[in-house]
């Protein structure tokens, strides 16, 4: 029951975490290169560069889900008292 009650929080921290991750690369992009990220459409990006923007923007948003839904976790914890998922991995 608790993970059907979690579902709507869940999409809403997704779509946080999707924002969070989207300015985090951008600010950090800027840091390192004065020019817009390369997309996969541009035909005049350097595969190296595009390479390098694409792994970047995905660990920054693979960490943005992950602390934004642990947190969506804790957080739904604190107020229902059931936790929605795994309580610890299982240990062999």
């Amino acid at each position: 029951m608790a993970k059907l009650l979690f579902i709507p929080l869940s999409i809403v921290s997704g779509l946080i975490a999707g924002l969070i991750g989207r300015k985090v690369f951008e600010g950090i992009w800027g840091l390192i290169d004065d020019e817009e990220p390369p997309g996969a459409e541009d035909r005049e990006t350097p595969i190296p560069k595009l390479v390098a923007s694409l792994a970047f923007q995905g660990a920054t948003f693979a960490v943005a889900r992950g602390l934004t839904d642990h947190f969506a976790r804790q957080s739904f914890y604190r107020a229902t008292g059931a936790w929605p998922g795994e309580e610890s991995p299982e240990e062999a």
